[in-house]
């Protein structure tokens, strides 16, 4: 009897716990660099979570770039599971890094909370360069031998993979300069350290909308997006390359049931709020809620295209030397 009622006794101990959750501030991890897309979404999404989560909550932005996201997705992935911390996770990042080389984690190892962007690629180049689409940077690549230098948010990214396979659809060969984030590989372009960007359709527009002196080549996307309706895909243009990069949301995994519960819902009641998609959209960001089980679908699914794609294309530097 005196067992049983200390079980129920601490049955309810965590329950009112639980029922608390959140009394301190939560930690939203960002693997990458302020300034660009994930940043963004991140400062614009966390105030609306924390809203849903109610009983004052408030979601601290913590930047923990390098190692292409992998520092941040091992932060998150390594945290106690107690709910104060979450953050962004970006495929392929998190799913090429594993494949790639040893990672202190994988991402069966996150309770996966709901995805918010799915953004498509891009190749961005300065106005004041002469190619205007994807003929003529081709065209310039083979004039002009190791000339194309390209920024990336890290070896192993969507942007890396994307222009590696552009470079054997296209026959040509380009100079990889990884960056820690879309903020740098925005100033490297810009700056004309670098050639060309390889970024985000999304990110490239937010930075178009700030004045920045950038021309877009092409999206990644099966069918033009409505972000960009006159700007045609790189399918259009010959090349048959499609790939994007989903940016969700994700804490440790164990969760106690009820603080996993209260923070899907509050994921998804903020992706669907209208004050928040009129500031994405604002932003350029490609919406696409997906919740944990169709999420999960997804991420299984391009893993297993992604260890296909290393087998025939190995992406890291020392593989392809």
């Amino acid at each position: 009897m005196k067992k049983t009622l200390s079980a129920l006794l601490l049955a309810a101990t965590a329950v009112a716990a639980h029922a608390a959750y959140p009394e301190q501030p939560i930690k939203m991890v960002v693997a990458y660099a302020p300034g660009g897309g994930t940043d963004i979404t991140a400062r614009l999404i966390a105030p609306y979570i924390a809203k849903y989560l109610g009983t004052n909550a408030s979601i601290v932005v913590l930047n923990r770039p390098g190692a292409g996201g992998g520092i941040g997705f091992a932060e998150i992935a390594n945290a106690p599971a107690d709910g104060y911390t979450i953050g962004f996770i970006n495929t392929p990042n998190v799913l090429t890094i594993p494949i790639e080389r040893k990672a202190n984690y994988h991402w069966t190892g996150f309770d996966l909370l709901g995805n918010v962007i799915d953004d498509p690629g891009n190749f961005s180049v300065h106005n004041d360069t002469p190619v205007k689409n994807l003929a003529e940077l081709v065209a310039y690549a083979k004039a002009n031998p190791g000339k194309v230098s390209y920024g990336t948010t890290g070896i192993g990214s969507d942007d890396h993979l994307a222009a590696m396979m552009f470079e054997r659809a296209a026959g040509v060969k380009l100079t990889h300069v990884p960056f820690k984030g879309a903020a740098e590989v925005h100033q490297g372009v810009v700056g004309k350290q670098i050639y060309m960007a390889s970024m985000n359709i999304g990110e490239a527009l937010q930075y178009e909308k700030g004045g920045s002196p950038m021309r877009n080549l092409g999206q990644m996307s099966g069918t033009r997006t409505t972000l960009a309706p006159t700007l045609p895909t790189f399918k259009e243009q010959g090349y048959d390359i499609v790939m994007a990069s989903l940016r969700g949301i994700a804490a440790p995994k164990g969760l106690p049931p009820a603080i996993r519960e209260q923070l899907v819902n509050a994921v998804q009641k903020a992706a669907a709020d209208p004050e928040f998609q009129q500031k994405a959209a604002g932003y350029f960001a490609p919406l696409r809620y997906l919740p944990p089980a169709q999420y999960e679908a997804e991420l299984k699914g391009a893993e297993n295209g992604f260890r296909q794609l290393w087998k025939d294309m190995p992406w890291s530097e020392s593989a392809t030397k």
